[in-house]
This record gives structure tokens, sequence and C-alpha cells, in this order.
């Protein structure tokens, strides 16, 4: 598969459009969008009120396959997907099903990177640490960033290349109860409840998200920080199967 190199960018004429697959409560979207894109999200669940730029309600897959089929994808100069990695997901903590929290999860992996790859267009799936079939092409980590969680998210990326950044050693424990012992330490559990793990607003705080206080939400993001490092990195980019200099 080819991918293109030129940045197709937004009716500004200054910011490349990135679509935002599978896109939640906008994590990865703040993310980008601090890097300097434009950010579209699609998300079966409505996200409206929450998620902070342009939204549409849809099946993420359904509306790849359209946009590839009108020619629209040509619209977007990359894509990121957080595809649901498996079912009944450990960090998939919310009960309630009508909101689409808890339950059964499809493994979408799969059938997303297909879609990927035929859209001709660079892309970024994100997972879990230790979660489906995903090519731990990039691996961050709160502590790069000076976080107060962990939150290990694997990143494949198709057509382009990134440098892995250092792992930090962590800097201790996660704050919590764990086989009977509590232990203190300066993470914070951004998932669940009970148990030690964080509140919402030590969740928002961790995580550098403000804009929503859903702890179904919060558990579900990525901190901003690691998508706007990979924004970055896509707009300096080396194009794959090239040499960097």
């Amino acid at each position: 598969m080819t991918h293109p190199t030129h940045i197709r960018r937004d009716h500004t004429g200054v910011r490349p459009l990135l679509l935002d697959l599978f896109c939640c409560a906008g994590g990865a979207a703040m993310g980008y969008h601090r890097a300097g894109f434009t950010v579209a999200g699609i998300d079966k669940i409505d996200r409206s009120d929450h998620y902070p730029f342009a939204f549409r309600q849809g099946d993420a897959l359904t509306v790849l396959a359209d946009l590839i089929a009108s020619g629209g994808i040509r619209r977007y100069s990359v894509i990121h997907a957080s595809p649901p990695c498996q079912k009944r997901c450990a960090l998939t903590v919310g009960t309630n099903n009508s909101r689409g929290w808890g339950g059964e999860h499809a493994d979408l992996v799969a059938p997303t990177r297909e879609l990927l790859e035929a859209s001709g267009l660079p892309y970024v799936i994100e997972q879990p640490d230790g979660k489906a079939d995903v090519r731990k092409d990039i691996t961050l980590c709160g502590e790069m960033f000076g976080l107060g969680v962990i939150r290990h998210r694997n990143f494949e990326l198709g057509g382009w290349n990134a440098v892995q950044p250092e792992h930090l050693k962590h800097r201790g424990y996660v704050r919590g109860w764990r086989h009977g012992e509590y232990r203190d330490g300066p993470y914070v559990a951004a998932y669940g409840s009970g148990g030690g793990k964080a509140t919402v607003p030590e969740m928002q705080q961790a995580m550098g998200i403000d804009w929503t206080d859903v702890r179904e939400e919060l558990t579900e993001a990525i901190p901003p920080a690691f998508s706007e490092w990979l924004g970055r990195a896509f707009l300096a980019r080396t194009p794959a199967g090239a040499v960097a200099a």
C-alpha cells in the first residue's frame, strides 16, 4: 500500500485534517489539536455533549467505508483509530449498557486495520498494553510526559515511521490496594472505582483532561500528551520505507 506524503489542509489552508475513529470523549483528539490538526470525531455513542471538536454519531467502520467509497476520505491527511480490543476488556468498567459502557465488545482491530489500509492514508491504531493484535511501533507512558498516570498505550503506525522515545523508569507505585496490600505512590489508577482508585478530579488532573467529568469517559481516554507527541511526530515524519537522515 502506498500512502501519500503530502498534507491535506482544512478550509483555512493551515491545519491538516485528521479523522478520529472510535473517538470517545476526545482525549486523543485534544492532543492532535494541540499538535496543529483540525479533528473530526466518529463514535457510535453520542459524545456530542463532551467531545471538544466536530463530532458525528455513527458506526466508525461504516462511516469509514462510506468515506472510502465516496472519495470523501481524500479530505483527510491521517486517521487515528482506537477500536475496542476485546470482549469485556478489564478497563471497560462501566455498567450502563444504554450508554455503551461495559458488557460485550467485539474485537474490531483486524477489520479496522483492513479499512485503514484500503483508505490509502497514513494511520494510527491505539490499544492498551497487552491487548489485541497491534504492532508496538510506539509505546507511550505517562511518566514520559510527567503525568500522574502510567497508562501504557501501544500505537501501530501505518504508512509512516517515528522513533520510539525512551521509556523512563517509573518513580514508584500506582496508588491503591492490590492483593490485600495498600501502596501509595505518585500515580493514580484511572480506571474502576474503590480500592484507592482515582476520583474523577484526580483522573482529570492526572491525565490533563478538563472538558469531561464522566468517569467512564475518563477511564477510556488516553492522555492528550500522548497524541500530541504522535501528531508532532507525524508532521515531522519519515515516510514508511524511507531511511531517516
